[in-house]
């Protein structure tokens, strides 16, 4: 019996800790927010590990679908994109009773030093280098964390740290067995 389950042990069965009538998985989204935070503590690790092994196995089957739709369409859409003179893009064609929508979208990458090298040639000749291309000043968090106090007010009118999304995860204390 895992430590997990011997939390349990005190419901009765250790696979079976609650009640027939106790909210599942599929229950949740009928739920409101707060019927779920009355629920006891337990009963959410146990939901939290159900949905977390239930989105994992969902990607899994995701993943497994869409890359037998693909060995099954990506000759024909490649050929209808060649028919239609590109190497990208939707092409749609009938397969039985159906469309088959296929879409190979664009990546785009740039090579940064070589744009910044053209932004300087931009500045050079008198023009804008806003009007051509979008440019974005970022400071990763661990070098601003690294500067010098002096510096760093410098730069602290211009940084805004906001919160990101709380993530709550609840783990089975260790039983002493």
């Amino acid at each position: 019996m895992t430590a997990f389950q011997s939390l349990f042990a005190e419901y009765g069965d250790p696979y079976m800790p609650f009640p027939a009538n106790t909210p599942t998985v599929d229950d949740l989204p009928g739920l409101s927010l707060q019927d779920i935070a009355q629920l006891p503590v337990e009963l959410l690790a146990i939901l939290q590990r159900d949905v977390d092994e239930r989105l994992k196995r969902d990607k899994a089957a995701k993943a497994r679908f869409d890359a037998g739709l693909a060995v099954r369409y990506a000759t024909r859409a490649a050929e209808e994109r060649q028919i239609s003179g590109r190497d990208t893009g939707t092409v749609r064609f009938d397969d039985g009773d159906c469309t088959v929508v296929a879409d190979l979208p664009k990546r785009v990458d740039w090579d940064q030093d070589r744009l910044a090298d053209m932004v300087a040639r931009i500045r050079e000749a008198g023009d804008d280098p806003a009007e051509y291309v979008d440019l974005d000043y970022k400071v990763p968090e661990r070098k601003y964390a690294a500067w010098p106090e002096a510096i760093r007010q410098g730069f602290e009118p211009a940084r805004t740290v906001r919160p990101g999304t709380l993530k709550v995860e609840i783990l089975a204390q260790e039983v002493d067995q």
